[in-house]
């Protein structure tokens, strides 16, 4: 069987969550309940991976027609996030989105329902699991050293079925016990030591492309054991490489939280359990857990169940900048969804997924279990294999390889830079220039992911990407095109990127192009990577000579949802006489002033920074401002804007006085 709903469903989801990565809503309500279908999306998905890599997936007719049902909802959430407008009534977008959570929450449940189903069909992996419980008690594994310990001790007398046995159980404890970090917080288990498994208070990335805590990984080593604890793969070196990302998410998670771990005062070990009080455990170094039966191959299916059942979900505010949308694994959960406008605009977790064609039904789905490489357990020999095909394979080798690798880089950090590691980014760019459509949107992005990486940013500007990212802007489909301008955004973070791709005028041309004539979400890719652009001095002349000005003046109109990207690039290129001369010439002043009266609160921060700079710089330019009647929303914008926004009002209308007494003072004499 050939799951194609299923495939049909798990692409409306990802188009659906990179969506909301990108959704500019600011009305809590409504936040709310997309932060909750957010969630039970995310909690499904993971289960619907598991059916199309099944070898013997269920031929349910049921499973199907769930699916499809599913996909209909999923598609009318996508449509309301798309049409959504501040002038809407948000009476109705609540109402409407509590019946898509309703639809969401049921659908979901019947899905969940068929799926257990066929996993009690299937082998006894809950005997399985109670095996594994059996011995962790027998041998009196109580806490997490005594976890790190064995597994050293197992390592040391290299007894392979031992070995197996104690990685087995490392791995069940990670996906069947709750380590609790506060009084009802559970840690998720991806922000665990695969090792020790505790929190991973200092995350580091090994020779392998896994990340351990510091501390535990540190203690293996120095036992001297020279294999990754969990791919069992020979680590070429013992460097431990600070994984920053997955840090910054920790961080953000216990503070979203509002959890504070103390610091260890004395001893070597700098695990969680030194860090609890003796309220957050049974006794020292303890864990703190209920287990729970897994009967669908490799993931619990009974934490999906209650999951949907019992869903309680806050929207805490944007945390940190290129973080990614993640689920926590407690029972009453936070959606959290990082996102800072200036740095990540566009860039996600989630990738583009192509729709489901004829085509992309070919496609293999994976050359490998999704339990075991979604997880970033990276086998050497088949990241060999897909590299090899990207260089030397057929057509459609290349292909089928570019999209596994897309696929197995959409959520791992380890995995993104595994591949940068083992030479994948410069055939990947070499297929930029491929005249297959469909191997150019899977091989750019395939970098767009790998691109989040800050390991890898330069590697890839380094490699020679620009002009072949540019040759998708000019020559590649819709899909490629948003795809190509997300990759020079993500790479335009870093100071000297962002000068290497302002000096090639073709990147900023072909980004003003798509500007003007690419989709709405091509569009906004554009904008945002122009803006990251324009941060440096010297890209802003270039990107007002490429008629840049022209398309954002346009977009400022409400109607096209484009206002506050646009307002936001124009406040920066107002910054050069060039762009000040143009942003009046294509008629942005009465815009603006209609910006700084009804627009959002961002949005009217940047137009008043527009219109300052326009009056500070000319006479005649303050004469049009003020024609435009821009005295009353200015005054009620330094009384109730944002911070910032009451500053630029204020300073607006002290310029305004100064000219107007000097005017007078002129006239008397």
């Amino acid at each position: 069987m050939d799951p194609v709903p299923v495939r049909c469903l798990l692409n409306s989801i990802s188009r659906y969550l990179h969506l909301v990565a990108c959704q500019t809503i600011r009305y809590s309500p409504i936040q709310t309940r997309i932060g909750n279908v957010v969630h039970l999306l995310k909690l499904l998905k993971p289960f619907l991976v598991e059916v199309v890599d099944c070898k013997t997936p269920p031929d349910d007719d049921c499973l199907n027609s769930g699916c499809e049902d599913l996909d209909s909802v999923v598609n009318q959430a996508r449509e309301f996030l798309e049409d959504w407008s501040p002038k809407l009534s948000k009476l109705f977008g609540v109402f409407h989105c509590e019946l898509l959570l309703e639809k969401v929450q049921t659908c979901s449940l019947e899905i969940t329902r068929i799926l257990l189903q066929f996993s009690q069909s299937s082998a006894n992996q809950t005997d399985g699991n109670d095996d594994l419980d059996s011995i962790i008690q027998m041998i009196g594994l109580v806490s997490n050293q005594d976890l790190l310990k064995e597994s050293i001790a197992v390592e040391k007398e290299q007894m392979d079925q031992l070995i197996d046995l104690v990685s087995c159980i490392r791995e069940h404890m990670l996906k069947t016990e709750f380590l609790e970090v506060a009084k009802g917080i559970s840690t998720p288990p991806y922000f665990r030591c695969p090792l020790s498994t505790e929190l991973m208070l200092d995350p580091v990335i090994v020779a392998s492309g896994q990340t351990f805590d510091r501390t535990s990984i540190k203690k293996w080593l120095d036992n001297g054991l020279a294999v990754c604890p969990r791919t069992r793969q020979v680590l070429s070196h013992q460097e431990l490489i600070p994984n920053y990302t997955v840090k910054a998410m920790i961080e953000s998670w216990l503070e979203a939280n509002n959890i504070t771990l103390a610091v260890n005062s004395g001893g070597d070990d700098s695990s969680v359990a030194n860090n609890m009080g003796s309220n957050d455990f049974n006794r020292t170094e303890s864990f703190r857990f209920s287990l729970r039966s897994s009967s669908f191959t490799s993931r619990s299916s009974v934490e999906a169940g209650n999951g949907f059942e019992k869903v309680k979900i806050n929207v805490p505010a944007s945390l940190s900048k290129e973080l990614e949308i993640f689920e926590l694994s407690s029972q009453e959960q936070s959606y959290t969804h990082s996102r800072s406008e200036s740095v990540c605009s566009v860039v996600s977790s989630v990738d583009y997924v192509p729709s489901v064609t004829s085509e992309t039904q070919s496609l293999p789905v994976n050359h490998q279990s999704y339990s075991e490489m979604s997880s970033g357990t990276m086998m050497t020999s088949h990241t060999i294999k897909l590299v090899e095909d990207l260089k030397n394979g057929s057509n459609k080798e290349k292909t089928d390889a570019a999209a596994e690798i897309r696929r197995l880089t959409i959520n791992s950090v380890e995995n993104r830079v595994h591949f940068g590691r083992c030479g994948a980014i410069t055939p990947l760019l070499s297929l930029l220039y491929s005249e297959e459509k469909l191997t150019q949107e899977q091989a750019v992005t395939a970098l767009l992911n790998l691109s989040l990486s800050e390991v890898n940013k330069g590697m890839i500007v380094e490699a020679g990407a620009i002009e072949p990212l540019v040759h998708v802007l000019k020559a590649g489909n819709d899909r490629a095109k948003e795809n190509s301008a997300a990759t020079l955004f993500s790479l335009s973070v870093v100071q000297v990127n962002r000068e290497r791709i302002g000096q090639c005028n073709a990147a900023i041309h072909a980004l003003v192009s798509l500007l003007g004539k690419g989709t709405l979400r091509g569009k906004k890719d554009a904008a945002s990577a122009l803006f990251n652009l324009s941060i440096t001095h010297e890209n802003k002349a270039r990107i007002v000579q490429a008629k840049a000005v022209k398309y954002l003046v346009e977009m400022l109109d409400p109607d096209l949802e484009m206002v506050d990207k646009a307002v936001a690039l124009l406040a920066n290129l107002s910054g050069v006489g060039e762009g000040r001369q143009e942003i009046v010439r294509e008629g942005g002043v009465p815009l603006l002033v209609e910006t700084v009266d009804s627009g959002s609160g961002r949005g009217k921060e940047n137009a008043a920074s527009v219109l300052l700079q326009l009056c500070l710089n000319s006479p005649k330019f303050c004469t049009l401002v003020l024609q435009e009647g821009a005295i009353p929303p200015l005054v009620a914008l330094s009384q109730s804007g944002t911070q910032r926004a009451k500053e630029k009002a204020q300073q607006l209308l002290s310029h305004f006085r100064n000219q107007r007494d000097a005017r007078m003072k002129k006239g008397r004499s």
